[in-house]
């Protein structure tokens, strides 16, 4: 099975900057996940993302002002090996990656990124608690910059009955090139969700809020609300 989620992100935004604390923004991400089944029991996944921004607040330093700017961003993927063992443990790892698909370069560097993986988690009746643990290196492009990150999706669901969960997924990142006191990107994340069969098909609708209690001083979100709709369709070639 094959889950094909598409994400609807509106954020609210504050720092520093003259009229930072004004700026909203928000975009849709596709992020489709295609498993392709091992003999052993192991499961090869291949997870892209392709962000549709549909507004977001640019600072115009000549003017003293925010533009309002829309297109594609760059395209992230992971691509990794995961099994579940009898006692319900997750475990999984390959590589994460970042493509420079931007159509404006305020929206991306200009750079490849490519890093390690490590996928950690625990599923149960109660529901699931998994940690997705990575970090990308720039290894070609034309940008000038660069890119040192760390990320940790921490993901948790907690059964309520009737299909809702208690559930959120929010990412944290640390940049290593960031100037002091700026390196931190830190979201709260709450939620809750819906499983359920319309037309024969499994859907799950998600709606999450984050907070983001750590963030850059100059420009960063402050809050994002997250809502998510996830069909599940059969990938022809497990069929």
């Amino acid at each position: 099975l094959a889950s094909q989620t598409f994400k609807f992100q509106y954020r609210l935004f504050e720092g520093d900057l003259s009229e930072a604390d004004d700026q909203d923004g928000a975009l849709v991400l596709y992020q489709p996940s295609f498993p392709f089944p091992l003999d052993n029991g192991a499961t090869v996944f291949f997870r892209p993302a392709f962000p549709i921004i549909m507004d977001q607040p640019v600072y115009d330093g000549t003017a003293s002002d925010f533009d309002s700017v829309n297109g594609i961003g760059d395209i992230g993927f992971d691509l990794s090996y995961g099994l579940t063992t009898d006692t319900g443990m997750i475990l999984g790892g390959g590589v994460a990656g970042t493509l420079p698909t931007a159509t404006d370069d305020r929206f991306g560097k200009n750079l490849f990124g490519l890093g390690p993986e490590l996928l950690v988690g625990k599923i149960g009746k109660w529901g699931a608690v998994v940690g997705v643990l990575s970090h990308q290196w720039d290894v070609g492009g034309s940008g000038d910059g660069s890119i040192n990150t760390t990320s940790l999706n921490y993901v948790y669901a907690f059964q309520l009955g009737g299909g809702w969960q208690f559930s959120s997924a929010p990412a944290i990142s640390y940049n290593h090139d960031a100037e002091d006191g700026q390196e931190w990107t830190v979201p709260l994340g709450v939620g809750v969700s819906r499983t359920m069969v319309l037309k024969g098909r499994p859907w799950k609708f998600q709606l999450q809020y984050w907070n983001y209690i750590e963030r850059g001083d100059v420009f960063a979100p402050e809050h994002q609300i997250r809502f998510s709709a996830s069909p599940v369709v059969s990938a022809p070639w497990n069929e």
